[in-house]
């Protein structure tokens, strides 16, 4: 029961609402990491956001401070959860994935971001 227990705490901990991230973003006090693919990337985005391939992906791993606050962010919340817990398994002990994903930035934050 207490890796339930466990495995429930870590994949809440693991997610950010988008209001949340919303306001981080503003502050500037997070790096916005976009994991889904660069047509979805052309089709609507987030403004901040940067769109992460395998040449950045293995930058933030081996260089990127391992304290620096990231937040991934896809369609709708499942590839970025993978990306946050792939980071954080590589030793990024700050990194979150925005729950429900762009999709759910375009209905709670900025409803002029396309949603598809």
């Amino acid at each position: 029961m207490d890796f339930i227990k466990e495995s429930a705490e870590l994949e809440k901990s693991l997610e950010i609402e988008a209001a949340e991230t919303a306001a981080l973003l503003k502050q500037g006090s997070i790096k916005l990491l976009d994991v889904r693919t660069p047509q979805e990337y052309a089709t609507a985005h987030i403004e901040g956001s940067i769109l992460i391939d395998q040449a950045l992906a293995q930058e933030i791993v081996t260089k990127w401070p391992k304290d620096t606050a990231i937040v991934t962010v896809c369609h709708h919340g499942m590839r970025s959860l993978d990306a946050a817990a792939y980071l954080r398994g590589h030793g990024l002990k700050q990194v979150q994935s925005m729950r429900g994903g762009i999709d759910a930035w375009s209905l709670k934050v900025d409803p002029s971001v396309p949603r598809y």
